[in-house]
């Protein structure tokens, strides 16, 4: 094979550019936000013209177009896409993270876990602690339900005695899969995005593979708690005597539930309305109803997060009563967060698509012509490798997207690109080790060594986006969705 050829196929150019993030992570320890850039760099250096010409050709840009963009300098080209990225996820994500920092100051978390398990009992303490995790992680990210609920979970094993390990993998089990399935937390939006999938579809159907996953979640994790049954500790950040004080707190002091819920409702019921007016109603014929006007506006997913992240605020002046620098502190804190998390994945972004400028779709489109339904498979297995080799989720996410994307919005699938993207979702999953953050939370909060989360956390994660790889093949197959 001639070497020019070989450097310069979207293969190679796309294992450097992987080699490149990997190697800057887990070797050098940099930031991913550096390490996605660097990457994003190196691949925009090595892309040839030709392939730039071609990607955008194949995109029914005209020649001229496609010429001004390869003339562009590997700079003005990634600051082009880093833009593009944030513009799509960057009110997104900061409305989400004010969602989540006032819901967890205001109590109304608390509230909402507490009123569910006042309907089950203690006895389905573990089912419920399963279900509040997955329904509070739709707007909250990962650490943040799990830092919300491990106290919790304490409280409830000290009441009935045993199980502690069993209600620590059901918060892990729900709030992880909410976190990569259902918008609005960053690695769904991004696919959403990215790979073209309606919103309120991404939501519906990340929802129903979640319910299944962490259902085997479940069924893992009792097994699990069986064999290696996991001791409450004490410790110094959660002393045993104050985890009690804290399960007899006054139920006076925290919000009424339909105020707590307020955030989370708001914008799933109003992007879910815009999502079916947009199927069902012929928008042209309609225009003239202010009520379909009004609904379009505020149904749009920056609106619909913008409102709900004001109800949340609302929720916790209440509760504050009139303190107006603690609201200001923690709105303030949330959106630094969010500054990180949007700055890591628009350069996600700007990576995906030089990776993207290389040919990439076109290549793996030429090798899997003959059996598309392999693209699912495909694009599961290349999120996992991203993701056990460098332990973000919402950076595989981003990385196999930006490989499968133009598959997906080529309009030559024989299903939805909704596939593709659950998909990806779920091989975000595979595989949770010591380098992955949510790994030493879940140790270091709820007091578990790192053998007892290796047996336990790791396998979780791993059944749960196996079975949801199994579902997706299965569900492409019977309803096709086009």
């Amino acid at each position: 094979m001639n070497i020019q050829y070989f450097t310069e196929d979207p293969l190679f150019i796309l294992a450097i550019g992987i080699l490149v993030v990997f190697v800057s992570i887990i070797g050098f320890r940099l930031h991913a936000f550096l390490a996605l850039l660097l990457g994003a760099f190196v691949v925009a250096l090595i892309t040839p013209e030709a392939a730039i010409l071609l990607y955008q050709t194949g995109k029914g840009v005209s020649e001229a177009a496609a010429q001004r963009l390869a003339d562009q300098s590997e700079g003005i080209r990634i600051a082009t896409e880093f833009g593009n990225t944030c513009g799509k996820i960057g009110i997104l994500i900061a409305m989400a993270s004010i969602i989540g920092k006032t819901m967890l100051e205001s109590g109304a978390a608390e509230k909402i876990v507490r009123s569910t398990l006042k309907i089950t009992g203690d006895k389905y303490a573990p089912m419920t602690f399963l279900g509040s995790s997955f329904f509070i992680g739709i707007p909250v990210f990962f650490d943040t339900v799990f830092y919300l609920m491990v106290p919790l979970a304490k409280a409830m094993a000290m009441r009935v005695g045993k199980n502690y390990g069993l209600l620590i993998l059901c918060i892990a089990a729900g709030a992880a899969m909410a976190n990569s399935l259902v918008p609005p937390t960053p690695g769904p939006l991004f696919l959403v995005t990215e790979m073209n999938i309606p919103i309120g579809m991404m939501m519906m159907g990340g929802f129903l593979v979640g319910l299944v996953t962490i259902s085997a979640g479940y069924l893992y994790a009792v097994w699990a708690n069986r064999k290696w049954p996991i001791p409450l500790r004490d410790a110094v950040d959660a002393p045993l005597d104050e985890i009690k004080t804290l399960s007899e707190k006054d139920e006076r002091e925290l919000p009424a539930l339909w105020f707590s819920l307020l955030p989370i409702v708001i914008p799933i019921v109003l992007i879910s309305v815009n999502a079916l007016i947009g199927s069902f109603v012929d928008v042209s014929k309609a225009s003239s109803s202010w009520l379909t006007s009004v609904l379009d506006f505020i149904g749009e997913k920056n609106v619909a997060l913008s409102l709900g992240a004001l109800s949340s605020i609302w929720l916790l002046a209440v509760q504050k009563k009139g303190d107006k620098k603690g609201l200001t502190a923690s709105v303030q804190t949330a959106l630094m967060s969010a500054g990180v998390i949007i700055l890591i994945t628009s350069a996600g972004g700007a990576f995906g698509g030089m990776l993207q400028q290389t040919g990439i779709s076109l290549r793996l489109a030429e090798l899997t012509k003959d059996y598309q339904m392999a693209l699912i498979p495909l694009a599961f297995f290349i999120t996992a490798i991203v993701r056990t080799a460098q332990g973000s989720a919402t950076v595989a996410m981003i990385t196999a997207s930006g490989i499968l994307a133009g598959m997906a919005n080529a309009g030559t699938l024989e299903y939805h690109q909704l596939y593709l993207g659950l998909a990806i979702a779920c091989g975000s999953k595979l595989i949770p080790w010591m380098n992955d953050s949510g790994f030493w939370i879940v140790c270091k909060m709820s007091n578990l060594t790192e053998q007892e989360a290796l047996k336990t956390f790791s396998p979780l994660l791993t059944i749960m986006g196996l079975v949801g790889l199994i579902v997706i093949l299965i569900a492409a197959s019977i309803f096709p969705l086009i």
